[in-house]
């Protein structure tokens, strides 16, 4: 009873030193200013798109109007006034818009609803330039069900998605044809399910030929795929399912295959790629020109990547490069210069006579250049180095971002196309960190954008080559002086080796008023697998500073098989061994730097989301030495019950080698858990399944091993549906670290 008593006390005590803004010191974060205020909005570049091949740009300047600004001269100009985007008197909000490929007429995306993680179904209107008529798309249709709609390039046509099949609309007279009758929530037409979005970044699934003849549009086959159920417990008295089409790993992808749509004839040629269509991932297609189709092609292991040529004319299919690895090939994916998906389309150069492609096989990442007509590969960027992404291509050179000399900042650098050039860097030696670009068509224009530890994200127009600042878009000057006035942490970065001979990057924030003599609790954050890394040179959270004015070290560290700019062999080394090397280099590297004085080795906490919950769960279980408390939220715990697309990919078919998802799977070592462990998760997680949570739970269960448990009903993967969402679980993130890993 006494215990409990403590533990009421100490909860009451954190809500208003956690929870509430100290009135007496400002400069000191809370909860409530991070996750319930205002305080600390950042400012966002609006979305953007170049016009005129890059000579000018239009832009979201409110709601509800878009601006032309030209890229050498800064004159400004209404694109689409406000007063022309209106419904029945009501202003259209403009969430995203593009422009007919003769900028005659803009397509603007609105009113949308979510798919997966994105906004992706929506309502389309079109406005006129010449006319100033403005008119809706699909209006036939139910509101907020259209998917990726686009003009055809002779500027008769819309087409788009509605309820799996594909569609096109005169938007002159409104005449609409139905072009696929066949889709349904098994036949997918011209968008995709759940794996192919997930893990090859893909929802827009068809596009017009250049002359408007032909639509290429990928068909899924999902009516063999397992249905997984989420439950909603909670918005009637009668639980409901929430059925979702879920490819378990070990189970058979879903079916693709790409049909090429005659608009004359409106009849679809199935184009007769060998491999069939189960056991092969089709996760690229373009047009390269009017008769002439790129087409990529992954076996199911993802070892080796094939690339056809389809010519409508001749239907002839021809295969002009393979690549294959022992482990794994990368698409251009995923982008080593942030985290998460990049497009999987392939830049077209020499008047689309040859493509670019990044491959590892000669230890590092690096541009080739293949002609497409022979298959002839020019390496481009020679040098022990890797590129993490394309930045754009002129006539002469081809733009990449890389950082041959520290793997925890990004720079843009530029190199001749013909493979005979020197390097050249074109950032700006003032702009430390992490650097971004959307380049324009033309190569003379770009939208920057800079952060690094030591400022927040700013972004500016610059002229290419010589980058010279045309104007300054978003500066976070009020940001920036609202964090001024807190006390904010000393952030270095180092490295540590540990006893395998293993180097990693790491990023330390200090604790405020820092003092060797003391010691100090240490709070380790993890992901740890390929598809993110964490110490990097990027803005730091305002949470981190919280936590660091309350007197903790919050480190992070990227071991072996994180998308870090090492080389191949250290992205690859963790070929079926997730879960097994890459805790070993964390749990060993966190030894070395607790032998540090002032960090207090029986005070040490880690914690991370979903791959770093499962990296979270497997050092508490495999390092209970080390680490006495463990947050694990939204974590894989079992690997077999993940999806096929990315365990496959990674650690190969558990018909061939189950010992290896065994052995890398936290679940399998949850017996040996000593310290203080919390889970959350949400229960309606589409892509780590709550079910990870409960298989986990039973397990520690039958070992008699205590924890504490977090649901979030209905919530996904982020866990911040709902009102008071976000506050809660940092409340409870927060609460659980003080009462276990305290602050003396």
């Amino acid at each position: 009873m006494n215990s409990r008593i403590n533990y009421l006390a100490f909860i009451i005590v954190a809500f208003f030193t956690i929870g509430k803004i100290s009135a007496q010191d400002s400069s000191l974060l809370t909860l409530d200013r991070i996750y319930s205020s205002r305080e600390f909005s950042q400012e966002r570049l609006q979305p953007i798109q170049w016009i005129e091949n890059g000579a000018a740009y239009v832009t979201v300047e409110s709601d509800n109007e878009l601006s032309r600004w030209d890229s050498k001269t800064l004159e400004k100009s209404i694109f689409v006034p406000g007063s022309a985007l209106q419904n029945g008197g009501k202003p259209i909000s403009i969430e995203s818009f593009t422009l007919s490929d003769d900028g005659s007429k803009v397509l603007i995306f609105t009113n949308s609803s979510r798919v997966w993680r994105s906004n992706t179904k929506g309502d389309y209107w079109v406005y006129d330039l010449a006319s100033k008529e403005l008119k809706q798309v699909g209006s036939k249709f139910d509101p907020s069900s259209l998917m990726f709609a686009k003009f055809s390039a002779d500027n008769e046509y819309v087409a788009y998605v509605q309820k799996f099949n594909l569609y096109k609309e005169n938007f002159k007279t409104g005449e609409i044809t139905q072009l696929t009758s066949d889709g349904t929530d098994k036949i997918i037409n011209g968008t995709f399910d759940w794996a192919y979005e997930e893990e090859f970044g893909k929802r827009d699934g068809f596009s017009w030929s250049p002359d408007a003849k032909f639509i290429a549009y990928w068909q899924i086959d999902a009516s063999k795929i397992g249905t997984f159920y989420m439950i909603n417990n909670t918005d009637s008295v009668y639980s409901k399912p929430i059925p979702l089409q879920y490819p378990k790993v070990g189970q058979e992808p879903a079916g693709a295959k790409i049909g090429l749509l005659d608009m004359a004839s409106q009849k679809t040629n199935w184009i007769p790629i060998p491999g069939g269509e189960t056991e092969n991932y089709l996760p690229g297609t373009q047009w390269i020109n009017e008769d002439l189709l790129l087409i990529q092609q992954m076996n199911r292991k993802q070892n080796l990547l094939t690339i056809w040529t389809y010519q409508p004319s001749s239907a002839e299919l021809k295969k002009i490069y393979t690549e294959s690895e022992e482990t794994w090939v990368d698409l251009a994916y995923p982008d080593l210069s942030k985290n998460g998906w990049s497009d999987n389309s392939l830049p077209l150069v020499d008047g689309g006579k040859a493509f670019l492609r990044m491959t590892e096989n000669d230890a590092w990442r690096h541009i080739y250049k293949v002609e497409i007509a022979t298959g002839k590969k020019i390496l481009i960027t020679p040098g022990e180095y890797d590129v993490a992404s394309f930045g754009g291509v002129t006539d002469k050179e081809v733009y990449f971002i890389a950082s041959p000399n520290n793997a925890t900042q990004r720079y843009l650098y530029a190199i001749d196309l013909a493979g005979k050039g020197q390097l050249r860097r074109v950032t700006p030696e003032a702009f430390e960190g992490v650097n971004t670009y959307d380049i324009a068509p033309n190569g003379l224009a770009a939208i920057h954008t800079n952060q690094s530890t030591k400022k927040p994200s700013t972004v500016r127009l610059i002229s290419l080559p010589k980058h010279t600042i045309v104007k300054n878009l978003v500066e976070n000057t009020a940001y920036t002086q609202k964090l001024a006035s807190l006390k904010t942490p000393e952030i270095k970065f180092t490295t540590v080796t540990t006893s395998e001979g293993v180097t990693l990057d790491a990023r330390v924030i200090y604790p405020i008023d820092f003092d060797e003599s003391k010691k100090y609790p240490v709070l380790f954050h993890v992901y740890g697998e390929p598809w993110s890394t964490v110490a990097t040179d990027t803005q730091v959270g305002l949470y981190n500073i919280m936590l660091a004015q309350k007197g903790y070290f919050i480190i992070d560290m990227d071991n072996r098989g994180t998308p870090t700019l090492k080389g191949s062999a250290w992205r690859k080394s963790i070929y079926r061994k997730i879960g097994v090397i890459n805790a070993q280099d964390q749990g060993l590297a966190a030894k070395e730097l607790l032998k540090l004085p002032y960090l207090d080795e029986n005070r040490v906490a880690v914690w991370g989301w979903s791959g770093g919950g499962s990296m979270t769960l497997n050092l508490m279980f495999k390092f209970p030495e080390v680490y006495q408390t463990g947050m694990s939220v939204a974590a894989v715990s079992n690997q077999l019950i993940y999806d096929n697309i990315y365990q496959e990919r990674y650690m190969g078919l558990p018909q061939e080698n189950m010992e290896d998802f065994v052995n890398g799977s936290p679940i399998t070592y949850a017996k040996n858990l000593e310290g203080n462990l919390l889970i959350v998760h949400g229960t309606g997680d589409d892509n780590v399944h709550y079910q990870g949570a409960e298989m986990l739970m039973n397990e520690l269960i039958k070992h008699n091993k205590q924890f504490q448990m977090m649901p979030y009903p209905n919530r996904s993967h982020g866990i911040y549906e709902g009102a008071g969402t976000s506050l809660h679980l940092y409340t409870l993130l927060t609460n659980y670290l003080m009462t276990h890993t305290p602050v003396n």
